[in-house]
């Protein structure tokens, strides 16, 4: 398999994602995306509204604050829960978060144990400092979130959200007011969040600034019925299940209905975004075979979750969670109605009194373009130059525009033709250089076509189109370029 290290090297030469403030290298765990990274960026999520909400009956969105309040993470258990366990090195005072340095160093999962556990694990194991192979401390927890004051002489104690759902249920009941919902509804999100990690690492899999899409799924607790099911029971999808996990037992792939029946997952609504989850990241070019939803342990499992299935890819350095799908239950509307002194409950058709139960799909997006990057990534054996062969849907121009060679006039017609598109489509004009190495710039940041001006261009008009995947041309008169594309785009 390619390396995600690989992939960073190509990033940073084209710019489509670098490290925050480089020049200044002090810090890490932020990214910048470049003009390249930013369009493919905003298309995934664009293809993520697309598939998720747009599609969806009585899903609504919300664009909430990154700063939150002190009482709304006391209400949500994030004071007290969102922590990690971490060890310093007795002599060069470098830190590591203990359970991944356990397991990078055993090969054994420990995630969820305690201090006291991970502290003997280390003990026991000999464990050392990887950078100075000094003894390593005890553990202790460390909160992840970050921390700021409001107001210009301080007092106000507030954080950087570590996650975007607070926001929706903080505001559930004025949206589903003013929305006018009735259950089973959604509230989504896209948006920052902020974790201090103890060690960011691998590229963008694991950073301090994170964008992600989320949807809050709200449901009458006596009433999960899923109209939708109908359509997707008979898909299959892979799960590890906790069973297997304790068995050392491999993944298993099972359809919807079966899933549910087997109670192996806990509703029909769980279901249902599963199997669309997994429908979403094989369009997106990753394969079956990199792609499993794995229930966590209890010990492992959230405070606010009755059951998390994260789907997990398979990177070159192991499974990494990128979706955490989380059975949430009452656990926050009802916190927050504890906290606040505020009602929360919303009246049935039928005017029952209720606290919906939610489920929760939350998508990382650092760690899908990681996924998308690594597994859309082909290398220079096959045509002389590494290039990326992204979905049309999030590729980041339709279309590069080439001029055949920069004399007769063919660069003025092409630039026609540029102006003539991009009003349209996001396309990419290039005159420097061989038409063959244009070629090669355009498929290393993964443009899925290349149209060229020519000669005969002059003479009657029409344009060859190049397919990146196929490298296999067609002619078209330059007037059906729209269409064309249009038809590729809305497919």
């Amino acid at each position: 398999m390619t390396k995600l290290e690989d992939i960073q090297n190509v990033c940073l030469r084209r710019g489509i994602v670098f490290p925050t403030a480089e020049i200044y290298p002090n810090i890490s765990g932020f990214f910048d995306y470049g003009t390249i990274g930013t369009l493919i960026k905003r298309k995934l999520i664009e293809y993520w509204r697309e598939f998720f909400v747009k599609n969806e009956n009585n899903i609504v969105e919300i664009d909430g604050s990154t700063v939150l309040p002190e009482n709304v993470f006391k209400a949500s258990g994030h004071l007290k829960g969102f922590v990690d366990p971490i060890t310093q090195c007795k002599k060069c005072k470098s830190i590591y978060r203990a359970d991944h340095l356990i397991e990078e160093k055993t090969k054994k999962f420990v995630e969820g144990k305690s201090e006291k556990e991970l502290t003997s694990i280390i003990k026991k194991e000999k464990i050392r400092c990887p950078k100075c192979n000094g003894e390593l401390g005890n553990v202790r927890i460390f909160n992840l979130m970050l921390k700021t004051e409001i107001s210009p002489i301080g007092g106000q104690t507030a954080y950087l959200r570590p996650e975007t759902a607070q926001n929706i249920f903080t505001s559930f009941q004025r949206v589903f007011r003013t929305a006018r919902l009735k259950l089973p509804c959604g509230i989504a999100q896209i948006g920052h969040s902020f974790r201090n990690e103890i060690s960011p690492r691998h590229f963008l899999v694991r950073v301090r600034e994170f964008n992600q899409m989320e949807i809050e799924w709200f449901f009458d607790p006596e009433d999960d019925k899923c109209p939708e099911f109908d359509k997707i029971k008979d898909k299959e999808i892979i799960i590890l299940t906790r069973e297997a996990q304790m068995k050392n037992k491999k993944e298993i792939k099972i359809t919807a209905e079966k899933a549910v029946k087997r109670k192996i997952l806990p509703n029909k609504w769980m279901a249902y975004f599963l199997v669309k989850e997994f429908e979403f990241y094989k369009s997106l070019g990753i394969p079956e075979h990199a792609l499993r939803f794995r229930h966590m342990l209890l010990e492992e499992t959230p405070h606010y979750s009755k059951g998390n299935f994260d789907l997990e890819i398979k990177f070159d350095f192991g499974w990494k969670e990128t979706i955490g799908n989380s059975f949430r239950t009452d656990y926050d509307l009802r916190n927050h109605m504890k906290y606040s002194k505020q009602d929360l409950t919303i009246r049935t058709d039928d005017g029952k009194k209720i606290i919906p139960n939610v489920i929760e799909p939350s998508f990382g997006v650092e760690r899908t373009l990681a996924a998308v990057l690594l597994y859309n990534f082909k290398d220079e054996k096959e045509r002389g130059w590494a290039w990326f062969k992204f979905p049309v849907k999030i590729a980041p121009y339709i279309s590069a525009i080439f001029p055949l060679v920069n004399k007769d006039k063919l660069p003025e017609k092409a630039r026609k033709v540029f102006e003539k598109l991009k009003g349209k489509f996001d396309v990419f004009y290039d005159e420097s250089g061989s038409i063959g190495r244009r070629y090669a710039r355009a498929d290393e940041i993964g443009i899925p076509f290349a149209v060229t001006i020519d000669y005969q261009t002059l003479e009657d008009n029409t344009v060859t189109i190049r397919n990146r995947d196929t490298k296999k041309q067609i002619r078209i008169p330059i007037d059906d370029l729209k269409e064309f594309f249009e038809r590729i785009l809305f497919i």
